[in-house]
């Protein structure tokens, strides 16, 4: 008998304890976190700014540009830029005389003045035949050593 009344007593107790956890549940404390808004990262592309440098060949008019590897010239009443010289081939246009420009802008804001510095006739001084190291090499800035 001792041992059904320690079972009743521990059913009770158990049964007690089970009921006052549960309730306990619904009086949990829920903990308010501060929110913080923080900007999103901002991404910054760095541009660098490569200026283009011309070559002209006044036999042809055309210049080339080293940076973009273009030839830029008149083609009708429109400035063109393409990969190829027109009428010629690259390495008779690299053959004939040529001069380094100082400018970085479109060759169309300065064809005038370039064209009467430098005509179709124009070669370098001292030079007989031309420019005959290409584009790559010794260009003379203006003309001059």
């Amino acid at each position: 008998m001792n041992r059904i009344k320690s079972s009743r007593i521990g059913f009770t107790l158990g049964t007690t304890l089970l009921a006052a956890l549960t309730g306990c549940v619904d009086h949990v404390e829920e903990r308010h976190h501060a929110r913080v808004y923080a900007p999103a990262p901002a991404y910054v592309e760095r541009t660098v700014v490569v200026q283009d440098d011309y070559v002209y060949y006044p036999s042809y008019q055309v210049y080339y540009s080293g940076t973009t590897r273009q030839y830029v010239y008149v083609e009708g009443n429109s400035w063109v830029t393409r990969p190829a010289p027109p009428r010629v081939s690259a390495d008779v246009l690299f053959a004939s005389p040529s001069v380094r420009l100082d400018f970085h802008d479109a060759p169309a804001m300065h064809h005038a003045a370039v064209v009467q510095t430098y005509p179709r006739n124009w070669a370098p001084p001292g030079s007989g035949h031309g420019n005959q190291g290409g584009h790559n090499e010794g260009h003379k800035r203006d003309g001059k050593e």
